[in-house]
């Protein structure tokens, strides 16, 4: 998800390096199997301009949408994002 997210922020002409994702797992058990159920991925490292705020705000709510990974899961797994405060 850190690299399509990456992507969609250079898309906005915003520079991704230093583009951090950290990842959360939360996990029940189901019978004697733990499954995860939920994951947080938490954004850090890139400087967002000022005026580039809006842009940047607008990768993060869609580029979900556009990540393999995340549509090959979302059924089972409940996937968030968000900025690490």
């Amino acid at each position: 998800m850190t690299g399509t997210f990456a992507g969609a922020l250079a898309a906005r002409r915003i520079d991704p390096t230093g583009l951090v994702g950290h990842a959360r797992g939360e996990i029940e058990l189901e019978g004697q199997v733990l499954v995860i159920k939920r994951i947080h991925v938490a954004y850090s490292g890139v400087e967002i301009p000022a005026d580039r705020q809006d842009a940047a705000e607008r990768a993060l709510d869609t580029h979900q949408h556009a990540c393999p990974v995340s549509r090959s899961i979302e059924a089972a797994i409940q996937v968030t994002t968000g900025w690490a405060r």
